[in-house]
């Protein structure tokens, strides 16, 4: 029998010429079938934490690359409320028709849902991850947002933030949704400034024509309709001439020496004479100064102006000329300023500083002091919340806004402010003067009117600092002569001395406190306006030239030889409008033409003294008809209030203009009121 205990393989040639290749050649084999042979050897339980492990570390490995290795940007398509966070919050806009840019200053936010109201995506989760752990900063988000279509954030009817792709036109949204919102502010503040031009990432020609349909429409007036108001429109065209001859394109006019006085360089008298000749129905006047306005008026001179000046008077005069006319370009051009007046709030504390060089587009405190004049900074308001309402881009509101939060916020005596706020640190001067004279009288004026401008709403803390403060008139400013009992309001010194010492400027206030009468404040109030308009009167007739000076102070005892007098140093006159704005305020609220009589002897006085052969000038002594002292200079506040309040105190409708829809700012421009 043969023997079996072994078995022949026969392999094939190819098997046999593979094993053959030696130990060396076939040790990656041989490891794997160890490998596999040890796997399989190992107890079901042991296979399934070891793959469980290497499974979790490379999902940890995933989550930990970094957001341009894990999504490819450029590739992704957005879907409403489905963009990456960073995206969304490079997207997050001041209003629906705004761009904002990237703030390198600022970090993520650590709330989402304070940036867009829609959910997370799990690709957002792990970017935002990534983020917390590498706290990505703004040049990535610039470099990833550049490489997408564009897009804007919107809100839809129940207030969710959705993305829109491709969007061609600004989407119109109303504005106050978002003008609280102090996202990025800085960030559209510094873009606004690089490009003046520029609104929403388009030309501001672009922007307004997106939004044609939310334009102002032209008012109409009817021109003077008797003796006394072709009188006043006979003194403006007098006025208008000599400035024409003599200054035109430059600011003031000299009268007497018939030559120009320069300030700013913005030719204020063309651009505060706008609505004043608009209302007067001057076509031709209107219109020549329309066309330098768009030919000539540039914002591009390096040259510092004041902040306040040319807010009031120039950003003011263009918006008025605009809601009167209906004439875009007006818009345009107050656009374009808006812009360069911006850099003023980038101070520390959001108070602006005083000066700013709109060529430069930089700004910076007083040169003789460090500090702003409080009624400087909270005196810019009516117009820059005007241009955000008129443009539909929030931002020129909510700079201001700060200004008025920061403000409501300082402590202050009885409701009065010192007449000094600091723009580094946000605060009061020490021991400054309480006055609502020159630095402090505009405050209290602009307190009123904003509540007015945004519909009276209650408890909005303009109308309770506004309240507050006429309390602390009251309590710490009224006084009474001894022996005639004129009502006066006097200053506090070093914010706690009294002086018996009163502006010209201060007779806005009877004005002032009538026009909130009229709208639900209390009595006292009516009686006080209606005591200060008599002995604001007082300050005019009892000069010999019927012309009030600069500054009047008043009898404390009974032993000084008049209730009322005038020192020398402060008997000029400078062609000034508040105690006429107050006039026309109790004509137009009451209906009386006894305050046109009073009225007609103050515009009668001014054309036996004032008027010279180019135009009409300021005086230095209204206490001697014989020797006036004429300072030769016709400010561009008498075209543009003076005058223009006489016409419609002269008017036979006390309505002309309708204060409930029309708020005048502190020079005298009329701008629409709002509903909120």
């Amino acid at each position: 029998m043969t023997n079996t205990d072994h078995v022949a393989l026969t392999l094939s040639s190819t098997s046999v010429t593979s094993l053959s290749g030696g130990a060396a050649g076939d040790e990656s084999n041989i490891s794997r079938r160890s490998l596999r042979r040890s796997w399989n050897q190992l107890p079901r339980c042991q296979r399934n934490l070891i793959i469980m492990a290497v499974t979790a570390f490379i999902f940890t490995a995933l989550l930990f690359l970094p957001g341009d290795q894990l999504i490819n940007i450029k590739d992704v398509r957005l879907k409403p409320g489905a963009a990456p966070f960073h995206i969304r919050r490079e997207n997050t806009l001041q209003n629906p028709h705004h761009h904002p840019n990237v703030d390198k200053d600022n970090e993520l936010p650590d709330d989402i849902s304070a940036a867009v109201a829609s959910p997370m995506t799990d690709e957002n989760r792990l970017i935002k991850a990534k983020a917390a752990e590498e706290k990505l900063d703004d040049s990535k988000f610039s470099e990833n947002v550049d490489k997408l279509p564009e897009t804007v954030v919107v809100g839809n009817e129940n207030g969710i933030i959705d993305i829109v792709n491709n969007v061609d036109q600004p989407i119109e949204q109303p504005l106050e949704n978002n003008i609280n919102d102090p996202s990025n502010l800085r960030a559209e503040v510094e873009e606004a400034i690089r490009n003046p031009f520029r609104v929403s990432h388009v030309s501001i020609e672009s922007h307004l024509q997106s939004i044609s349909a939310q334009l102002a429409k032209p008012q109409h007036f009817h021109g003077a309709t008797n003796e006394r108001q072709s009188a006043v429109v006979a003194a403006f065209k007098h006025s208008w001439a000599g400035y024409k001859t003599y200054a035109w394109g430059h600011d003031n006019l000299k009268p007497v020496s018939q030559t120009a006085h320069e300030w700013f360089g913005l030719g204020l008298s063309i651009v505060d004479s706008l609505d004043t000749m608009y209302i007067m129905g001057l076509e031709d006047e209107f219109n020549e100064a329309r066309n330098w306005v768009k030919d000539a008026l540039h914002f591009h001179t390096n040259r510092d102006v004041n902040l306040f000046e040319v807010t009031i008077r120039v950003l003011g005069g263009l918006l008025s000329a605009y809601h009167l006319s209906g004439d875009r370009m007006f818009l345009v051009k107050a656009t374009e300023l808006g812009n360069r007046l911006l850099p003023s709030f980038l101070s520390p504390s959001g108070i602006p500083y005083s000066d700013v060089n709109l060529g430069e587009r930089s700004a910076h405190s007083p040169k003789w002091s460090p500090d702003s004049s409080t009624s400087e900074v909270t005196t810019i308001q009516l117009e820059f919340r005007d241009l955000s309402r008129s443009t539909n881009v929030s931002i020129y509101e909510r700079v201001v806004n700060v200004v008025n939060e920061k403000v409501h916020a300082l402590d202050k005596s009885h409701g009065l402010v010192p007449i000094f706020i600091n723009a580094n640190t946000g605060t009061f001067r020490n021991y400054a003067t309480i006055s609502l004279g020159a630095r402090g009288d505009s405050y209290y004026e602009y307190l009123l009117k904003q509540w007015l401008q945004t519909g009276r709403k209650d408890n909005d803390n303009l109308i309770l600092d506004y309240m507050q403060a006429i309390d602390g008139v009251f309590t710490q400013l009224m006084r009474r002569t001894p022996r005639e009992h004129w009502v006066y309001i006097g200053e506090l010194i070093n914010g706690h001395d009294f002086k018996p010492k009163m502006d010209h400027l201060t007779c806005y206030l009877p004005g002032t406190l009538l026009l909130g009468h009229q709208n639900g404040m209390p009595e006292s109030h009516l009686l006080l306006a209606k005591d200060l308009l008599d002995t604001c009167y007082q300050t005019y007739v009892r000069q010999p030239t019927q012309l009030a000076a600069e500054i009047s102070y008043f009898a404390l005892t009974d032993k000084e030889e008049n209730d009322i007098y005038v020192k020398s140093n402060d008997a000029h006159n400078l062609l000034r409008p508040e105690f006429i704005e107050s006039l026309y305020y109790f004509y137009a609220l009451t209906g009386n033409r006894t305050y046109q009589d009073m009225g007609w002897v103050i515009f009668q006085a001014f054309e036996k003294h004032s008027k010279v052969a180019a135009g009409y000038t300021s005086l230095g002594n209204v206490k001697n008809t014989l020797n006036t002292r004429m300072r030769d200079l016709m400010e561009s506040f008498w075209l543009s209030e003076t005058l223009k309040y006489f016409y419609l105190l002269f008017s036979d409708n006390c309505r002309e203009i309708d204060l409930d829809k029309w708020v005048f700012n502190s020079e005298g421009h009329p701008l629409p009121v709002y509903q909120n």
